[in-house]
């Protein structure tokens, strides 16, 4: 229960990934709001986590609109209390080559992943500065440091989410604030699920490991820096992906 008494708001937590990550967080004794733009999805799934003895709460979420990032917070604050642990985990793809992608095809990602974080971040800052106490995780992507044919929007906004990582742990580290970043690499979602036997097959050949992640592999990261254990380290993007970007 190293996160008993804390308050974690998880975008994009209605599946996946994000599910992964409150649901570890919730474990772990946080008050968990998770959030996608799916308001009543959020609630199923916040509700499975109370009846298996756990606090949470579901709110719809639109990261890419700043009504819609105010209310949210105000409304946990009201709920639950300031936001002690933020998660940013929310993220689109539209995968194409450069030479066919279109300004929106850019624009939505770079709104979605980048600016949606920047939002919550300093929605959230305020308070954790007046605490000395506050945990930001910014979910990048191996794509963000090596790189991947018709993902340039994509890896583009997971590398700018590094550099915001850095950027943002220099400004608030003296108030007891860390800022780190998780990259993960190659892990089962309903895209890989969809992959036949053999597709899943050569992929897991490009990983040392020699197979693809899982997503708890990668809550367990996200629990660790929320919590006192990783007290201090902050500006570090912890890449969790079998080998991938060695």
């Amino acid at each position: 229960m190293r996160l008993s008494g804390k308050v974690a708001l998880v975008t994009g937590s209605t599946r996946g990934l994000g599910r992964a990550m409150a649901e570890r967080l919730a474990v772990e004794g946080a008050s968990v709001v998770v959030t996608g733009r799916d308001g009543r999805r959020a609630q199923e799934v916040a509700e499975q986590l109370v009846a298996q003895g756990h606090q949470a709460i579901g709110l719809a979420l639109e990261v890419s609109d700043a009504a819609s990032v105010a209310n949210a917070l105000n409304e946990i604050e009201e709920r639950l209390g300031p936001v002690d642990i933020l998660v940013n985990n929310a993220g689109i793809n539209r995968d194409m080559l450069l030479v066919r992608m279109d300004e929106e095809a850019w624009e939505e990602v770079m709104r979605v992943n980048v600016t949606g974080a920047y939002r919550l971040a300093k929605g959230v800052l305020r308070g954790m500065m007046k605490r000395r106490w506050g945990r930001i995780i910014n979910v990048s992507s191996v794509v963000g440091l090596i790189g991947n044919p018709g993902q340039t929007n994509y890896g583009a906004s997971k590398a700018a989410l590094i550099g915001f990582t850095k950027s943002l742990a220099r400004e608030v580290a003296s108030r007891g604030i860390t800022v780190n970043a998780v990259a993960p690499g190659f892990i089962q979602s309903d895209m890989t699920d969809a992959l036949s036997a053999e597709q899943k097959e050569r992929l897991a050949e490009k990983i040392p490991m020699g197979r693809i992640g899982r997503p708890e592999e990668v809550a367990s990261c996200v629990a660790f820096l929320a919590s006192d254990d990783a007290a201090y380290i902050t500006g570090h993007t912890l890449v969790v992906d079998g080998g991938l970007a060695m």
